[in-house]
């Protein structure tokens, strides 16, 4: 160890297994220089880290293992029920048996910078997923719940694979005969539901950041619709725009 920077030693901690890294952490354990020892600590809390994630992960695909014997399983969640303006998103996303997406969990938990990271990683390991949405007009039109029931309705009709068993986040959607798990709060007790609360939650922000640059003056891309001081200010202001729900800003507009 001594003939290597602690720049190399980083290099080769980095590309390492667990196992190699335990051995390099007892050849810094031996290193006379403060740095690497360091990296020695380092090593084991990362490893430690690793450890508590794995079995938050065991626990997370608890219901994905119970139901795998049925066939393809497959996570329901949805984003923007609560927001003046916008549609509502769902995403449905079957994950492969046994996958392990290491720190992905209920897309509120998650910073806007890990959502999308962790985007990424779903759609490149996923089986299939599938995104449905209501917009607004829907949403006054046959209100917000059957807007919501409708949207997660196309999202599995989007996935291009039909699932066996739906895990729903507190749900039971009308209207189809695919077997369904209700689970209350199941954006932090399952993988795949979880999975579905990313897509959602990414695909409806990225459509109000665009919507931002048409209609500036609301901050959309702040608020991602959500009834902000700052947004409600600018409905009195300006009014509402296209994609504001009538149904849901009666008390902001006159």
């Amino acid at each position: 160890m001594k003939e290597k920077s602690i720049q190399q030693i980083k290099d080769e901690i980095r590309k390492a297994d667990r196992e190699e890294k335990l051995r390099l952490a007892a050849l810094c354990d031996k290193d006379s220089r403060k740095g690497v020892c360091a990296l020695a600590e380092k090593i084991r809390r990362d490893l430690e880290k690793e450890e508590q994630e794995d079995r938050r992960l065991d626990v997370m695909t608890a219901y994905e293992r119970q139901y795998a014997g049925r066939g393809a399983v497959c996570g329901i969640d949805e984003a923007g029920r609560g927001p003046l303006a916008g549609p509502v998103v769902a995403g449905a996303v079957i994950l492969p048996e046994n996958c392990r997406i290491r720190y992905l969990n209920d897309s509120k938990q998650l910073t806007e910078k890990k959502r999308e990271q962790l985007y990424g990683e779903i759609m490149e390991k996923a089986l299939a997923v599938g995104v449905g949405m209501a917009s607004p007009q829907r949403i006054d039109e046959i209100n917000i719940l059957q807007a919501t029931y409708e949207a997660m309705r196309q999202a599995i009709e989007n996935l291009g694979v039909k699932p066996d068993v739906l895990l729903n986040d507190a749900v039971r959607i009308p209207g189809v005969e695919i077997f369904q798990v209700p689970i209350i709060k199941g954006d932090a007790k399952s993988l795949s539901i979880a999975a579905a609360s990313v897509i959602a939650k990414v695909t409806r922000d990225r459509l109000m950041r665009e919507y931002d640059k048409l209609m500036p003056q609301y901050g959309f891309a702040a608020n991602k619709g959500y009834g902000s001081s700052a947004h409600i200010h600018a409905l009195w202001k300006y009014g509402p725009s296209p994609i504001h729900r009538a149904s849901f800003i009666e008390r902001f507009v006159v």
